[in-house]
C-alpha cells in the first residue's frame, strides 16, 4: 500500500460489447477495494430470481453458468493483509494466470467477465485484456516520477521466461511462448499471445516476454505471467526525488 502522503493509484473500469460484459477494479498497490458494484449484466445476489434471470438474459442470450458471489472463495481469490483478489472470466486457466499477475505484481484486483463462451474463449479473453489494460492505464494517471523501465525473471520448475516492460505510452508487443499444444486447461493456447497483446495495447506499453526453455506448457505460461508482474511492478515502482518528472528525453510519454 502507498504511504499516506502519496495518491492511491485505482481504477474501476466497466466494459461491454455484443460479446463481453466486464467489470475490473484495480489497484497497483494493493490494499482493500470495495466489492464491484451490481449492473444490469451483473444483478445483485439479492435480486430475485426473475429479476435476475431477465437481467442476465438481456446481457447475454447465451446460457453461460452463473457467476459466484464475490463473497466466495475461488479458485482464484486470495486474501492477505496487503491484498484482495478476486477474479472470475469462466475460463479457469486464464484465471489462474491474471491471479498470478496481481499476486506478483502487489496489486489488488477484482475482475469478473461474462462472455460467449459457448462460442469459444477469444472473445472472452481478449477483451478481458483490454479492459485490464484500460485499467491499468487509469490507475498509473500521470506517467511521472516513476522508474519506468522493468525487467524480471520467473522460473517455474523447469521453465523460464523473461519479461521486460516500458512504460512508454507507445504499445507493443514481442512474445515468444513456445507452446506445444493446442490448449492449457480450457485457454486457447494462442490466446496467451493475443491477450497480452490486447493488454500491452490498452495499457499503453512496450512489452517483450520470451519463455526461454521449458517442457510443460502450463509452466511456460504461468512462468510468463509471473516474469510480466516482476518486471510491471518494478516499472511502477514511485521513484523518490523524481516526483513528477517525465522519465523521457523527449519531455512526455
Amino acid at each position: 500500500m502507498p504511504p499516506p502522503s502519496l495518491p492511491a493509484r485505482t481504477a474501476f473500469i466497466e466494459r461491454a460489447t455484443k460479446e463481453t460484459k466486464i467489470q475490473v477494479s484495480l489497484s497497483l498497490d494493493g490494499g482493500a477495494l470495495d466489492l464491484l458494484p451490481a449492473s444490469v449484466h451483473f444483478p445483485s445476489p439479492t435480486a430475485s430470481p426473475s429479476t435476475t434471470s431477465s437481467l442476465a438474459h438481456a446481457a447475454s442470450p447465451l446460457a453461460l453458468p452463473p457467476i459466484p458471489s464475490q463473497m466466495e472463495e475461488t479458485h482464484a481469490s486470495q486474501t492477505s493483509a496487503t491484498q484482495q483478489i478476486w477474479v472470475w472470466t469462466g475460463v479457469g486457466f486464464l484465471d489462474h494466470m491474471l491471479h498470478a499477475l496481481a499476486k506478483h505484481a502487489g496489486w489488488s484486483l477484482r475482475l469478473r467477465s461474462r462472455g460467449d463462451l459457448a462460442i469459444d474463449d477469444h472473445h472472452t479473453t481478449e477483451d478481458t485484456f483490454l479492459a485490464l489494460g484500460s485499467a491499468f492505464s487509469t490507475a498509473l494517471g500521470a506517467r511521472t516520477g516513476l522508474a519506468r523501465f522493468g525487467t524480471a525473471h520467473a522460473p517455474l520448475d523447469e521453465a523460464l521466461a523473461r519479461a521486460v516492460v516500458d512504460l512508454s505510452n507507445r504499445p507493443f508487443f514481442v512474445g515468444e511462448f513456445g507452446f506445444r499444444g493446442e490448449k492449457i486447461g480450457a485457454l486457447s493456447a494462442q490466446m496467451v499471445h493475443h491477450g497480452l497483446q490486447s493488454w500491452s495495447q490498452a495499457a499503453g506499453v512496450t512489452l517483450h516476454v520470451d519463455v526461454l526453455r521449458g517442457e510443460n506448457d502450463h509452466h511456460r505460461a504461468e512462468s510468463a505471467f509471473k516474469a510480466l508482474a516482476g518486471a510491471v511492478r518494478e516499472a511502477c515502482r514511485r521513484v523518490e526525488g523524481r516526483e513528477g518528472e517525465v522519465v523521457s528525453t523527449k519531455g512526455v510519454l
